[in-house]
C-alpha cells in the first residue's frame, strides 16, 4: 500500500468516516490534490478497505474558455474507475466578489449532490499548503484567533460560520464538510501521487495570476519566508492547530466562572489541547478574551509547568495563581479614587 493511501485510511478513522453502507461526495476540480484524493479513495475501495458509495462531483465555473476539458478530465477517470459522476455549472450573475460568489455557487452545487445521493459528507482536498496559506491571508487582514485557527479537519454545517472558513453558502445541519489531507499532505505529495499513477492532472492557469491574494501569498510570500524557515508551510500549520478550539473532553467539566482548574490534570494534556482549554477558561473568568493574546496564555503554560508552587502569571485584568495543586484566577482589583 502506498504511504500516501496508509496516512488517508489513518485519518480517515481519526476523523471517524464511514467505512461501509454509506454515500460520500468527493469535490474533484481535476487538480492533483483532488485527484490524489480520489485515486487514493479509489484504491482503498479497491482493497475493500471501504464499502461506499463514492460520487466524484466536479463544478464547472465557466470563467475559462477550456474549462469543459476538466470536465471532460474528471468524468474519463471516473468512468474508467467504475466511480459516479456528478457536475454543475455556474451561472454567473455580475457584480460581487468573483472569487467569493464562485466558491459559493461550487459548496452550494456540492450540498445539492450530497442532498441527491443521501450523502452526509462533503470530501475536499485541501492540504496543509492551503491551511498555511489562510493562515497568512487571515493574519493579513488582521483576524482574531478564530480566524488564525484556520480551517478545521471536520465541520458540521451551520447558520453561523466563523471567520477563518471559506464561507458556505449553505446551512444544513445533516451535512459535514470533511478535509482528509489537511493535517499531513502537502501540495508534492499530492503532485507525486499524481505522477507516479500517471495521472497528467489539470493545471489551471488561474492559479498563477498574482491579482489573487491567495496566489500572491503562495507565489511571492510563502517562498520568501521559507528561505528564513524551510519548513515554513509546517510551522504555520502547528501554529494553527494551537490556536484551534478542538481539544478531548476534559476529566472534569470546564470551570464555570471563579474556578480554578487541577493542575495535575491540565499537566498531562498535550499543549495543542490545553491551550484552547486555558482560553477557555480565562473567558469564562475574565468575560471575554479581549487583550488576551498567544503570549499571554503561553505565560499560563509556563506557569502549569514550573516547579515552583505559589507563582503567578500577571495578565491584562488579572492573575493566574498557582497554588495548593490549583490554577486560579484572580481579578485586577479597582483602585480607589
Amino acid at each position: 500500500m502506498h504511504s500516501f493511501v496508509r496516512n488517508l485510511i489513518t485519518e480517515w478513522r481519526r476523523l471517524e468516516l464511514p467505512f461501509k453502507d454509506e454515500a460520500i461526495v468527493v469535490a474533484v476540480s481535476g487538480g492533483a490534490d483532488s485527484m490524489s484524493l480520489l485515486l487514493a479513495i479509489d484504491d482503498l475501495r479497491k482493497r475493500k478497505k471501504l464499502d461506499l458509495r463514492i460520487v466524484a462531483a466536479h463544478f464547472d465555473h465557466k470563467i475559462r474558455p477550456d474549462s469543459n476539458a476538466d470536465l471532460e478530465f474528471v468524468a474519463d477517470f471516473a468512468r474508467s474507475h467504475g466511480l459516479e459522476m456528478s457536475h454543475g455549472e455556474w451561472k454567473r450573475e455580475a457584480g460581487g466578489n468573483l472569487e467569493q460568489n464562485a466558491r459559493n455557487a461550487r459548496y452550494d452545487f456540492l450540498k445539492s449532490t450530497a442532498a441527491s445521493v443521501n450523502s452526509g459528507y462533503v470530501l475536499t482536498a485541501h492540504t496543509m499548503n492551503d491551511q498555511a496559506e489562510t493562515f497568512l491571508m487571515n493574519l493579513i487582514r488582521g483576524a482574531g484567533p478564530d480566524g488564525l485557527s484556520g480551517m478545521k479537519p471536520k465541520r458540521q454545517i451551520t447558520t453561523e460560520m466563523a471567520d477563518d472558513e471559506p464561507f458556505l453558502p449553505f446551512a444544513d445541519p445533516g451535512i459535514t464538510v470533511v478535509r482528509p489531507l489537511l493535517r499531513w499532505a502537502k501540495r508534492r505529495d499530492t503532485e507525486n501521487l499524481c505522477l507516479e499513477h500517471d495521472i497528467d492532472f489539470r493545471r489551471d492557469p488561474m492559479n498563477e495570476d498574482l491579482n489573487f491574494r491567495r496566489i500572491w501569498v503562495r507565489k511571492v510570500l510563502i517562498p520568501m519566508m521559507e528561505e528564513a524557515n524551510p519548513k515554513i508551510v509546517e510551522s504555520l500549520c502547528r501554529t494553527a492547530e494551537l490556536m484551534k478550539g478542538e481539544h478531548p473532553p476534559i476529566a472534569e467539566p470546564l470551570p464555570e466562572t471563579g474556578s480554578s482548574l487541577d493542575l495535575k490534570h491540565i499537566r498531562s494534556l498535550d499543549k495543542s489541547d490545553l491551550f484552547p482549554i486555558l482560553r477557555d477558561w480565562l473567558k469564562l473568568n475574565r468575560g471575554s478574551l479581549r487583550g488576551i493574546g498567544t503570549k499571554h496564555v503561553e505565560s499560563i503554560y509556563n506557569l502549569i509547568n514550573s516547579q515552583k508552587s505559589g507563582r503567578v502569571a500577571e495578565l491584562p485584568g488579572g492573575k493566574a495563581v498557582k497554588h495548593d495543586g490549583r490554577l486560579s484566577w484572580r481579578p485586577q482589583r479597582a483602585e480607589k479614587g
